[in-house]
């Protein structure tokens, strides 16, 4: 498996325990995130790791801002991407098993580095159940591909 992984400024040390994290587990990393703590815009990382996943050179990606949620907006953009933002582990597997996620996204600011560790660890062991779920992330589709949804047109 392998993921890019990208951050801000206020991230770094918490990327880097994430990017030791997943090689523990065997994963390779594509960091494209920054390495220092000068001023460091989020949408650039968003949109890196975001367009990596869209291409299908990486499985996935795992994005880190202060609170994850401007990072994650960013990456969203990005035709093909469902990156969902999570502070707990329960939310990060659901995001797989219900939305089938393909980055995950949490908060430097919000989220300590063992949770961190707990979201990520639930978001890679979670599978896409596909079924119910495959009809409304087909809807997200249909919304990114046309601009409507044609279920809520009266």
């Amino acid at each position: 498996m392998k993921l890019a992984i990208g951050n801000d400024h206020a991230a770094v040390a918490m990327k880097n325990g994430i990017v030791e994290h997943l090689k523990a587990r065997g994963i390779e990393v594509i960091n494209v995130g920054t390495d220092t703590n000068d001023s460091f815009d989020y949408a650039i990382s968003g949109y890196k790791v975001a367009k990596l996943v869209a291409s299908g050179e990486v499985d996935g990606g795992v994005l880190i801002c202060g609170t994850g949620v401007g990072i994650s907006l960013a990456a969203n953009k990005v035709k093909g991407i469902r990156a969902c933002v999570c502070s707990e582990p329960y939310t990060a597997r659901l995001s797989k098993m219900h939305n089938n996620s393909n980055i995950i996204a949490f908060g430097a600011r919000v989220v300590g580095q063992g949770e961190a560790e707990m979201i990520v660890d639930a978001w890679l062991d979670a599978e896409f159940e596909g079924g119910r779920h495959a009809k409304r992330t087909n809807m997200i589709s249909e919304i990114e591909e046309t601009g409507s949804l044609a279920a809520a047109e009266d």
